[in-house]
């Protein structure tokens, strides 16, 4: 199984972003082949500040290393440094449909009413996001709900592909879904129907991977909840948005079941299941903090670590190119 996955470096990783996603890469990395990158080239389909995306892909990487991932046992680098992903595109962008483009909501709800003022980049990024993938033959990607939809495009675009130039040879691999059954989802803590989000104006609406004891502990027990009790069965979360998440987010860090937490909790209010939480987000994410600000200024390591990956990911990138070009009948 080899595995491709990728990451906006915006910056400012949270918890959700760690629950959600980060943690599992950390899991995957001991059961098989994976390649985990900075999706630097992604930034560009919005308008954005260069220094800061240079300062922000540093700061990913930093945070990613500090979770635990080992540039060791995984392939860690921004697409950047690899010009195949653009490359790829470009041949791709041959296959892929207007029709299928026009399908994908993340264009619709990122470009709002002004889609004629939309990048070029906005709309193709789906495409950029199956050569992502198509480029290494994986044959798997981690995806969650709201990229499901991209992951369908690259395999319709593989396929067609395949078929239109592969002369009875597969050229790409159709990748596999992976979701993983204990991701947990989780939401604001300023509004238990909102996800967490690093765009969100709020900073109480998330923890930050910065955040120290304190201000974990406040943000925590300002989060928004209902006057009632915890149930002591899931059903009983049902309505309540806000509960669901912090019990949520309990049971993850807990590394246990929704029911395990409410047998625990059931039957007390958020004064007590409040302070509990706070602790135990804090003995889990205090060993990460700390070697993220050790990391994190140290541009010299986290280069290096980027470009020990990206000479990996440029060899491994290099004969699916080389026969995407020849399939297509382009002299080189």
């Amino acid at each position: 199984m080899r595995v491709v996955s990728g990451i906006q470096p915006t910056g400012n990783l949270h918890l959700g972003n760690y629950l959600g996603a980060i943690r599992n890469w950390v899991k995957m990395q001991d059961e098989m082949e994976c390649l985990y990158f900075l999706a630097d080239l992604h930034a560009l389909s919005m308008p954005h500040d260069p220094a800061a995306l240079t300062a922000n892909t540093r700061e990913m990487a930093a945070a990613l290393i500090a979770c635990g991932l080992d540039i060791n046992k995984a392939i860690l680098f921004n697409q950047a440094q690899v010009p195949a992903h653009a490359e790829l595109q470009w041949l791709l962008n041959g296959t892929a449909r207007m029709g299928w483009l026009n399908r994908m909501t993340q264009f619709k709800d990122k470009s709002g009413k002004n889609r004629e003022g939309a990048s070029i980049a906005l709309f193709t990024y789906p495409v950029l996001q199956a050569a992502d993938v198509l480029l290494y033959q994986a044959t798997h990607v981690p995806v969650g709900e709201d990229q499901k939809q991209h992951l369908e495009l690259a395999r319709d675009i593989a396929q067609k592909f395949n078929n239109d130039y592969g002369q009875g040879t597969e050229i790409f691999t159709l990748p596999d879904p992976i979701i993983p059954k204990a991701t947990a989802r989780i939401m604001s803590l300023r509004d238990g129907n909102a996800k967490m989000s690093k765009s969100d104006p709020s900073d109480m609406s998330r923890i930050n991977l910065i955040d120290d004891a304190d201000v974990i502990l406040s943000k925590i027990k300002k989060a928004k909840t209902d006057a009632e009790p915890l149930p002591t069965e899931p059903a009983g979360l049902e309505g309540r948005a806000e509960a669901q998440n912090l019990v949520g987010i309990y049971a993850a860090f807990a590394d246990e079941t929704t029911e395990a937490t409410l047998r625990q909790f059931g039957g007390q209010g958020f004064g007590a299941f409040k302070p509990a939480l706070a602790e135990l987000v804090i003995e889990k994410f205090r060993p990460i903090s700390e070697r993220f600000k050790a990391l994190k200024d140290d541009h010299e390591q986290i280069d290096a670590a980027l470009a020990k990956g990206a000479a990996k990911a440029r060899e491994l990138a290099m004969p699916t190119l080389k026969s995407a070009y020849a399939a297509l009948g382009l002299l080189r």
